[in-house]
């Protein structure tokens, strides 16, 4: 790797976590500067713009956060076991700093940044065909019931540990997100196909 791809990447990885916690609003260039201890025009070499930046940043942090949260799914070939295992990552897995990359650039660029958002709409589409082609794929091998809608069950656990996670952050007190988890476990047992 080269000495500027090196130093792209450093700035990446130190951003990341700013922009999560603070928004991309809230980060200053400035900030960024401060976290990495490079010149602002140095900063500008790599990236063009502050967006820019806040892409590559949220990109980074999202490859990270959905790494983690597939851990160990390649240890079984069962697609309910799959989604069991995926759902225990999403309770147990600590998150990236500063909470879901997905969640908090939804919500801070609902009405704001259009490529932050956009970037946010294709890493959530990701998510949704990576768990519906599971679901699919255990049709396919008779572990799933044929009745059960891919899009729904991805639908599911999306919103219901997306949700969990901005309530936690609220009241951690009342375990959202262990309960979600819980939840869904309880619901998969039901999309299993019985001989």
């Amino acid at each position: 790797m080269s000495k500027g791809s090196e130093t792209r990447n450093r700035i990446i990885v130190k951003a990341a976590p700013l922009f999560n916690r603070k928004g991309f609003a809230g980060c200053s260039m400035q900030d960024i500067v401060e976290a990495v201890g490079l010149e602002k025009g140095s900063l500008y070499g790599h990236f063009p713009t502050k967006e820019a930046l806040a892409v590559a940043a949220f990109e980074y942090a999202w490859r990270e956060t959905s790494g983690a949260r597939i851990t160990k799914m390649d240890t079984v070939t069962n697609a309910v076991e799959k989604l069991k295992i995926h759902v225990s990552n999403l309770v147990s897995v600590p998150q990236f700093s500063g909470g879901c990359p997905l969640l908090n650039t939804i919500v801070d660029n609902d009405d704001g940044n259009p490529a932050l958002k956009k970037a946010a709409r294709d890493a959530l589409k990701g998510w949704q065909l990576f768990l519906q082609n599971i679901v699919k794929e255990g049709q396919g091998r008779k572990e799933i019931r044929s009745d059960v809608e891919p899009e729904a069950v991805a639908a599911l656990i999306i919103s219901l540990f997306e949700g969990a996670m901005a309530l936690d952050r609220l009241d951690r007190k009342s375990e959202f997100l262990k309960k979600a988890g819980k939840h869904i476990d309880l619901y998969l047992d039901t999309v299993v196909r019985r001989p």
